[in-house]
């Protein structure tokens, strides 16, 4: 005899027409103390990110981080190949003739700085994702067309099914939808 799995609940996702009915709903949702949200936007909404409570953006530190390392691996390549383990003396220049190693250790800043931000970014979104609890909302797929969704989530210290579904239905959405995990 199979016993049937029942699916969790992931969140509740509420449907609006348009940005400023979910950045009013989000801002609803913030002063009610829920901080377990995403928003789903067709184009970007300027102020979404500040009123679902975005957090830190890690990225500049990270694109520093690898152009320093780039830079730094870039000149001591130079160092090495140059100084120490292949030293020629040509035309009476000293080995350690720094001027002549800038342009690899620029091309290397700026390309280990560019690939660490763009790893950094997908790593930090948890990207490549090919699956989502959201998806599993039949409508959700209008959220690339010309529709706005707030979901708020279920580990949520404050959701309760009941109580948040009162709550999104308060703000006035097109439907509200159970998410399944």
């Amino acid at each position: 005899m199979k016993t049937r799995r029942r699916a969790e609940l992931y969140g509740l996702l509420a449907e609006f027409d348009g940005p400023q009915g979910l950045l009013d709903a989000a801002r609803a949702a913030r002063e009610a103390g829920y901080r377990c949200m995403e928003a789903y936007t067709p184009f970007p909404v300027e102020e979404i990110s500040e009123v679902i409570g975005a957090r830190r953006l890690w990225i500049p530190l990270i694109v520093l981080v690898g152009g320093v390392c780039g830079g730094l691996g870039g000149f001591f390549m130079e160092y090495y190949a140059s100084a120490l383990h292949y030293p020629l003396n040509i035309g009476g220049r000293p080995l350690w003739s720094w001027p002549a190693w800038i342009p690899i250790t620029f091309e290397l800043t700026v390309l280990v700085a560019a690939l660490s931000g763009a790893l950094g970014m997908l790593a930090i979104n948890g990207l490549p994702q090919p699956y989502h609890p959201v998806f599993n909302v039949e409508r959700f797929k209008l959220a690339t067309q010309n529709r706005f969704f707030l979901c708020i989530e279920a580990a949520d210290p404050k959701f309760d099914r009941d109580v948040t579904r009162d709550f999104l239905t308060g703000l006035q959405p097109r439907e509200v939808f159970d998410v399944k995990d």
